[in-house]
């Protein structure tokens, strides 16, 4: 069943959603102003005064621009002029038209600065505005007011004296975290013995299951060019969040969308090609400024944490439909390793700045009686791609913007507080069946 609300259709169910074919370009704002204010206002942002700028810069480019092709029009008359008067041996009177033409090159100087400058000033302001959410997001401005869509799995009850990961793993000498606040600083945890056997377990099963699902596995740099940053919407948005290499002006990644989506920065592809699908793991940094309290503690909130990602490129027309295919794949992912978890749909304040809809995964951690978030699945629409310059190009030859979507499959750093806090014994922490062909063991007992 299609309901519409405004000019956006969505099926009513827990994840589908037809896209709404709209990105943030000039023309989008100056055609519906309203429309544009109304949806950004979801993403807890007042965009009228800006929009208004916008429109207002606009204005004062388009009059630079046709007093400068006015001014470039009569140069070129000027010319054939001066040629001919000198031809028909009117040389006072072709002196007079060089010298005019002088003054208009001149003009012509200033009216290309002014119109640079107008011009750099309206996409500074157009970049700065994030994604409009799609019509199923929620509205709110925190966690809080995100929305529970499903939840699987049963929680665990431990009794009493459970431990926490991070005393699990100073238990069992598995991770540790005052090495790595020596060889580093803290959020750089050393990971050793079974507990790093466990990390590389993961990253393995996680791709080969990506892999059989029909993704094609890339393996990218860890540091990208400001490009890259601005392509996915990182930059200017995260810049502080973002460890960087001033000398050479690169990036450490924060996760692999950034290097992996940008492979098809500035390129057209055929429509036959799409969907197009990768994986990559990588190790991911994030400063995560202001972060502090016993909510980050152990492994609930690093600097330096490892990833397995999945991306994906489609066609406007099938873009949601692929986003319930990587919410169903990441689910079995999850599902597959006995955690308890939910699907969170998050609402307008709590979103990227890049995002059309997201849906969070959420594990639970018995230990803490908690929550953790370990993935995050959201389809952009347009919004990348139109910093990217991705098109398609279609049967009629004709190019478009095609749609990108990213999602964690999987965060292992809370995955791994999750399995270790829920499943500790007294003989020790049970490794899940999946998982024992990749570690060779089936239990972190200190042995």
């Amino acid at each position: 069943m299609f309901t519409k609300i405004g000019k956006i259709w969505y099926i009513c169910g827990i994840f589908s959603v037809k896209p709404n074919f709209r990105m943030l370009t000039l023309k989008q704002i100056r055609d519906d102003k309203e429309f544009a204010i109304a949806r950004l206002a979801v993403k807890g942002v007042d965009a009228a005064a800006t929009i208004d700028q916008i429109c207002a810069l606009d204005d004062a480019r388009k009059e630079q621009q046709q007093t400068l092709d006015k001014n470039l029009a009569e140069q070129n008359a000027a010319a054939k002029q001066i040629g001919a008067l000198f031809a028909q041996g009117k040389r006072d009177e072709a002196e007079v038209i060089k010298a005019r033409t002088s003054q208009l090159k001149e003009e012509s100087k200033t009216l290309e600065a002014q119109l640079k400058e107008t011009t750099d000033k309206l996409n500074a302001l157009i970049v700065s505005l994030p994604n409009f959410p799609a019509a199923i997001v929620p509205e709110g401005r925190t966690a809080e007011d995100n929305v529970v869509v499903k939840q699987g799995g049963e929680i665990p009850s431990l009794g009493e004296g459970a431990l926490p990961h991070w005393e699990l793993a100073s238990k069992y000498d598995i991770i540790d975290f005052e090495l790595g606040v020596k060889l580093t600083g803290a959020g750089f945890p050393v990971y050793k013995g079974k507990g790093a056997a466990l990390q590389r377990a993961l990253i393995t099963y996680f791709l080969d299951q990506n892999i059989e699902a029909g993704y094609m596995e890339v393996m990218p740099p860890i540091m990208v060019n400001e490009a890259s940053g601005f392509g996915t919407g990182q930059l200017p948005d995260k810049e502080g969040q973002m460890y960087h290499a001033t000398a050479d002006n690169f990036y450490m990644v924060p996760t692999a969308e950034v290097p992996v989506t940008n492979i098809y920065r500035d390129s057209i592809v055929d429509e036959k090609e799409l969907p197009i699908r990768l994986t990559a793991y990588t190790p991911c940094f994030r400063r995560e400024a202001g972060s502090y309290g016993k909510d980050v503690r152990g492994l609930n909130r690093l600097h330096q944490f490892d990833k397995v990602e999945i991306v994906r490129i489609n066609h406007p027309d099938t873009s949601y439909e692929a986003l319930d295919q990587m919410v169903a794949h990441v689910e079995k992912l999850v599902a597959s390793l006995g955690l308890p978890y939910r699907i969170v749909r998050l609402c307008g304040g709590d979103m990227s700045f890049t995002s059309a809809l997201t849906y969070d995964f959420e594990v639970y951690s018995a230990a803490q009686g908690r929550w953790l978030e370990v993935s995050s699945v959201s389809n952009f629409e347009s919004f990348q791609a139109n910093r990217l310059k991705l098109r398609y190009r279609s049967e009629a030859k004709k190019t478009a913007l095609a749609h990108t979507l990213n999602g964690s499959s999987l965060a292992l750093p809370r995955i791994v507080a999750a399995l270790l806090e829920n499943n500790q014994t007294e003989e020790g922490i049970v490794i899940p069946e999946v998982l024992r062909p990749y570690t060779k063991f089936g239990i972190i007992n200190g042995k």
